[in-house]
C-alpha cells in the first residue's frame, strides 16, 4: 500500500506510524494540510486533482488523518472538506472526516454520547456570560473548557463565584462558546481506554501529580496498564460508534461514590503513552486495521453502529 498521513508536520506519532508501514512493506508520505492544492474543472486540457507539491493525493491507497492544523474558519473547512472529498473520491479516510467533527467539538461530542445513553457529567453549553455564570453558581465546583482543544490546554477549574465572574468575563472577550461542565471528584486518576476496529486494544490508568487534577500525561500525569471491567469495555466500545470513529481514545473518569462517567472521545488520539505504559505497539494496530479496510473495502465507521445499552 502507499499511504499518505496528512498531519500538521512530523512528530513522533507520525514517525511511528512511517515505521509500522515500513515493517509491512508498504510505504509512506506525511504531507501538510497547508500545503493541499485543489484542481478544479471541466473542459480539455484541465488540470483537477488534490495535490500537496507534486503528490497526488487521490492516487494514495488511503489516506491516515491526523493533527489538523489551527488556522482561520476558512481554513479549517477547507481542510476538513478535503478530507470529505478525498472519501467521496473511493480513497478510505481515517478516522473519517464526520468522526473528526463528531468529536474535535467538544459539545457534539457531549450531546452524542448523551444521545447514545452513556453516563456523562452536567454541563451547559451558551454564549452569554449570564448563562455561564448561573451555571458556574449552580454548580458550585466547575471546569470550563474550550470547546476545541486537547491535551488539557486551556481548562480552568473554579469553584468560588468571584473567581467564576473574573473568568467568565476575560473569556468573553475573546468571543468564545462557554462550556460549563460540573467537576467529578474523580482523586486525580481517570483511565484512557484505546479502541480499534470494534474492540479495546488496550487500557491505562492515568494518575494527576500530587495537588493536580488534569490527568494529561502531557502534563506530568503517570500511566500504568490497567484491566478494564466489561461494563468499562462497553461503554469505551459504545462511545467510539457514537462518533462513528474507526480509533479513538476514550476518556473514563471514576467517580469516589462508584459512577463513572464517559468524558472525552479523541478521534485523533495520541498513544505514546499507552505504548510506553504497556507495550502495544498502536501503531501497528492502525495500520493493520487500514490495511484490512483497503483490501476488503469496508467503508469507514463515519455511519454509526448501533450497540446495545
Amino acid at each position: 500500500m502507499h499511504i499518505v498521513i496528512l498531519n500538521a508536520g512530523t512528530g513522533w506519532h507520525t514517525d511511528d506510524l512511517c515505521r509500522a508501514l515500513a515493517e509491512r512493506g508498504d510505504t509512506a508520505q506525511v504531507l501538510p494540510y497547508e500545503g493541499l492544492v485543489a484542481r478544479l474543472g471541466s473542459g480539455r486540457g484541465v488540470s483537477r486533482g488534490l495535490a500537496v507539491g507534486t503528490s497526488e493525493i487521490l492516487d494514495a491507497d488511503a489516506v491516515l488523518a491526523r493533527i489538523v492544523p489551527s488556522g482561520s474558519l476558512e481554513q479549517m473547512i477547507y481542510r476538513v472538506d478535503a478530507l470529505h472529498w478525498i472519501e467521496k473520491r473511493g480513497v478510505p479516510v481515517m478516522n473519517s472526516p464526520k468522526a473528526i467533527e463528531r468529536s474535535v467539538d467538544k459539545f457534539y461530542t457531549t450531546a452524542l454520547l448523551q444521545e447514545a445513553g452513556l453516563p456523562t457529567p452536567e454541563t451547559v453549553v451558551c454564549e452569554g456570560t449570564a448563562e455561564a455564570m448561573a451555571a458556574a453558581i449552580a454548580m458550585g465546583d466547575v471546569i470550563i473548557k474550550p470547546i476545541f482543544g486537547s491535551m488539557g490546554h486551556g481548562m480552568v477549574r473554579v469553584s468560588d463565584p468571584d473567581v467564576a465572574f473574573r473568568v467568565v468575563r476575560s473569556l468573553e472577550q475573546l468571543r468564545i462558546v462557554f462550556y460549563v461542565q460540573r467537576a467529578v471528584d474523580h482523586g486525580g486518576r481517570d483511565v484512557r481506554v484505546f479502541v480499534i476496529g470494534g474492540r479495546v486494544l488496550g487500557a491505562i490508568e492515568r494518575q494527576a501529580p500530587d495537588g493536580q487534577w488534569r490527568t494529561n500525561v502531557s502534563l506530568g500525569a503517570s500511566a500504568r496498564p490497567f484491566d478494564l471491567p466489561p461494563s468499562w469495555e462497553q461503554l469505551a466500545l459504545r462511545a467510539t460508534a457514537a462518533m462513528g470513529a474507526d480509533y479513538a481514545g476514550v476518556d473514563l473518569l471514576p467517580s469516589r461514590d462508584g459512577s463513572v462517567f464517559v468524558l472525552e472521545v479523541n478521534g485523533i488520539p495520541g498513544w505514546q503513552g499507552l505504548k510506553e505504559a504497556t507495550g502495544i505497539d498502536v501503531a501497528a494496530a492502525i495500520v493493520d486495521h487500514l490495511a484490512n479496510r483497503v483490501r476488503t473495502g469496508v467503508p469507514s465507521a463515519g455511519v454509526v453502529a448501533e450497540l446495545p445499552a
